[in-house]
């Protein structure tokens, strides 16, 4: 017989972080492309993010090629939700992510781990 599931109510929840970058979408000449900025700049303007999501650092590209946002949540459908609002004009790709400090720590463990077989 295999273990039995943990009840959700016992689960500990977690913030995790995420990476998110996007680049706009190029359309087929410049003149599509700027009534595209121009709708997503307008739907930016009236957005805000899920009440369960924290932004911790937003940034564009000096190129005006996109940006990047690191945000953190414990319900990553906030951060489709987020996405999804902006499909048609920006491509996104989001990554979860550490501090460097526990990437650091985690990474020695796997070169420990590593060194210890032989």
């Amino acid at each position: 017989m295999g273990k039995r599931p943990i009840p959700r109510t016992k689960w500990k929840v977690m913030k995790l972080k995420y990476a998110m970058t996007w680049t706009p979408r190029q359309g087929a000449s410049g003149a599509d492309n700027e009534i595209s900025a121009r709708r997503a700049l307008e739907l930016f303007s009236k957005w805000q993010p899920d009440p369960g999501t924290t932004i911790l650092q937003f940034v564009g590209y000096v190129d005006s090629e996109g940006g990047v946002a690191i945000i953190e949540t414990d319900n990553v459908e906030e951060v489709m939700a987020a996405t999804a609002k902006f499909a048609p004009y920006n491509r996104f790709e989001v990554r979860p992510v550490l501090d460097v400090a526990d990437w650091v720590r985690i990474a020695q463990e796997g070169i420990s781990y590593r060194n210890g077989i032989s």
